[in-house]
């Protein structure tokens, strides 16, 4: 038996990661959600890099990167060495791998919070960092596997599996959506535009869920929840069938974000035949982690690990039936833009992630301190006081999500639109403080749990290297008699990672490849002319705020979309677009037609006070606008990636490109001289984002500005 000890302070290390950014992701959320429901609180005029268009891609990704993320590292490195009998094959790797992730989030809210954003949802950051994460995403790899191939334990448990596969599609995901050209050192274009971008976003995006939030914590839940009930996984049979099924289905879905848009009409069905299928292997993992439990409910009743591990099972198995439900239409027309998504992704957050991540922390904590839990009467309460948030969190917007449908597509008998769209804001606001107070009650859950945890560490004494013996691995090994074919490849690791690239990439290849390759599938538009100078310098700040967590730019086929916002959406409408804009939520209403609809001035006080020009707005204030000048020294640069990712600007143009930005900046700040008695400099940022607002939608109404040759 060769003898060797297990390094704990690794797995520690990204437990109090997990913890500290789990509080400070959720309390940004709640602040967000307060923000949405009480303006002022977004202290837009002392504070711009705090206002909600900054500070929501910040919570997203703190919840999912940070709490999420340290939560799967706390697992992969305490569990993986003892499903194989080993230690983690480098100290050093996993150090560098812990500090490394810890300054990629820090460097992200710092960049974000400063309005370094690409634009693409869960993908915010910025070209630099991507590269950083590759870096520790290889660096955690090289360990994860040194480990696996110095193992002790020949057969690879199932929650390797889903670590194994998770690593490799995240890499693979990562790097086709952070394709970009550089402009400056914190901006960049996507390499995409427009329904290819959004196809390639939303691929990366739903698999970012799948592959991140879902699979790692599958592994999760097949090491931990056995652990905590003392009893084996149910079937490994169905966890055969629920790894494969499951990687390989995920991969097809993302296309159902994209319903009604103008994506081709193949893509989403595809996606929408593969969500529908996602049900069979969800639930079969689901029901897998609950039959493990079977005959065992009296522990669950005394044990609150085992409340939380049923819980966030029972989450996953709402998430992974609700989702692929709302890849139907006729549901998804009610859903999408609207607060189901959001209650729909927090069910999933909070119940699946963040009670898994407790129960886990529950049940690991005591075991590297030697001691037993301090309160478990604490423990309670706070399952109690979690599930109570996660329910007033989700009744709320799902109330909300109903009642905006059914006032939004509202006619009178006349054939008018019934209602405003500030109307139907005005009758929500209800629902968002309720949602608000929802996840401030979850939050004091976990304030319960951080005091519980403390308490346990300090009443027991960390064990750094915990003594473990094994037998070597065997040399000669026979597999047994009556072993299923599977049982080879759980032998063979590499094997393992190459057939879950290909049944992850297989998906990817057969929906992005024909969209980039096969012209018909985007038709060009004669009339689209790319941005103008001082137009792509405020669409830049557009994307720099964050305007696109609220407004959607995608005019869906629907009568009452139609007659509200104008005529529907087409491919062609977007070629130029690096990044896409069409949103994943409506907070405000659709902006892809809001060129000419108000004049300069309306968007000028707009801008400067919401409400003076729509009473009961809950958009904040941009203040900062009106004071800060264009950043014209980024111009040229600006034209010549764009020219590099194909849009046709006049050769040389980038020479001539400010004074064509200035012309323009300079005929609108005339007119609203003139016209409005407005007098404000023509290189403030509010000139660019009036003119890139002003050109939305126009393309296809006229001809939009010539450019300036040579």
């Amino acid at each position: 038996m060769d003898k060797f000890y297990y390094d704990n302070r690794i797995a520690r290390m990204f437990a109090f990661a997990c913890i500290t950014w789990g509080v400070v992701g959720m309390l940004l959320g709640v602040i967000a959600a307060f923000q949405l429901a009480f303006p002022a609180l977004n202290f837009s005029e002392y504070f711009p890099h705090l206002a909600f268009g900054r500070l929501r891609p910040v919570h997203t990704n703190a919840v999912i990167f940070a709490f999420v993320g340290n939560g799967i590292f706390t697992a992969v490195y305490y569990a993986i060495p003892r499903l194989l009998k080993t230690p983690m094959w480098s100290k050093a790797l996993g150090r560098i791998h812990f500090w490394g992730w810890q300054t990629i989030i820090v460097l992200a809210a710092v960049t974000l919070l400063s309005g370094f954003t690409t634009g693409k949802e869960y993908a915010e950051l910025e070209w630099p960092i991507d590269i950083l994460i590759t870096l520790i995403w290889v660096i955690f790899g090289i360990n994860m596997f040194g480990t696996i191939l110095t193992r002790r334990e020949r057969h690879l448990y199932v929650a390797i599996w889903f670590f194994i596969a998770s690593w490799v599609t995240v890499a693979m995901l990562h790097i086709v959506n952070s394709l970009e050209i550089p402009v400056t050192l914190f901006k960049s274009y996507s390499m995409y535009a427009g329904v290819q971008d959004a196809l390639v976003q939303w691929w990366y995006g739903h698999n970012a869920v799948a592959f991140f939030l879902t699979t790692p914590y599958l592994g999760l839940m097949y090491y931990f929840l056995p652990k905590a009930a003392e009893r084996p996984v149910y079937s490994y049979r169905l966890s055969i069938v629920h790894f494969w099924s499951l990687i390989f289905l995920y991969i097809w879905a993302g296309p159902h974000h994209l319903l009604y848009t103008a994506l081709p009409e193949w893509a989403q069905s595809l996606g929408t035949v593969f969500s529908i299928m996602l049900i069979l292997p969800s639930w079969g993992g689901m029901l897998n982690g609950l039959f493990t439990l079977r005959g065992a409910w009296d522990k669950v009743r005394a044990d609150p690990v085992l409340k939380f591990f049923v819980v966030a099972v029972t989450c996953y198995g709402m998430s992974t039936f609700e989702g692929p439900m709302l890849s139907l239409k006729n549901v998804n027309a009610i859903s999408h833009y609207s607060d189901w998504t959001i209650a729909h992704v927090h069910i999933g957050a909070l119940g699946w992630n963040g009670f898994l991540t407790f129960g886990m922390m529950y049940w690991l904590i005591p075991k590297l301190f030697k001691t037993q839990l301090y309160s478990r009467p604490l423990a309670a309460t706070h399952f109690w006081i979690g599930t109570l948030g996660i329910i007033l969190y989700a009744i709320p917007m799902y109330w909300s999500a109903f009642r905006t449908y059914f006032m939004l597509s509202s006619f009178t008998p006349e054939g008018q639109l019934q209602y405003q769209f500030m109307d139907v804001v005005q009758t929500v606001i209800p629902f968002y403080i309720l949602r608000a107070i929802g996840g401030t009650i979850y939050l004091c859950g976990v304030f319960v749990m951080i005091y519980n945890l403390v308490k346990t560490a300090q009443s027991g004494e960390f064990v750094a290297e915990e003594e473990a013996q094994a037998a070597p691995l065997a040399k000669n090994y026979v597999a047994p008699a009556g072993s299923i074919w599977h049982s080879f490849i759980e032998r063979k690791p590499i094997l393992l990672l190459v057939l879950s690239l290909i049944v992850v990439g297989l998906g990817g290849i057969i929906e992005l490849i024909p969209t980039f390759l096969i012209k018909q599938n985007v038709p060009t538009i004669a009339s689209v002319k790319p941005y103008t100078p001082l137009e792509l310098q405020g669409r830049d700040i557009y994307v720099r705020e964050g305007c696109y967590n609220c407004h959607s730019q995608m005019i869906r086929p629907f009568r009452y979309e139609v007659t509200r916002y104008g005529e529907y959406s087409k491919a062609g409408e977007f070629v130029y677009d690096h990044p896409f804009q069409w949103g994943s939520k409506r907070t405000g209403p659709d902006l892809a037609r809001i060129g000419g609809k108000y004049g300069d001035s309306w968007h000028f006080n707009h801008m400067l006070d919401p409400t003076s020009m729509a009473p009961g707005s809950i958009m904040p204030s941009y203040p900062s606008l009106f004071e800060n000048s264009i950043d014209k020294v980024t111009t040229r640069s600006k034209i010549h990636a764009m020219r590099q990712l194909g849009v046709p600007y006049p050769d040389g143009y980038e020479a001539i490109a400010d004074q064509d930005l200035d012309k323009q900046a300079k005929s609108i700040t005339d007119k609203l001289k003139t016209e409005n008695k407005i007098e404000i400099a023509s290189d403030k940022e509010i000139i660019a984002l009036i003119a890139y607002l002003q050109r939305l939608g126009k393309d296809i109404k006229a001809e939009a500005p010539k450019l300036s040759n040579q």
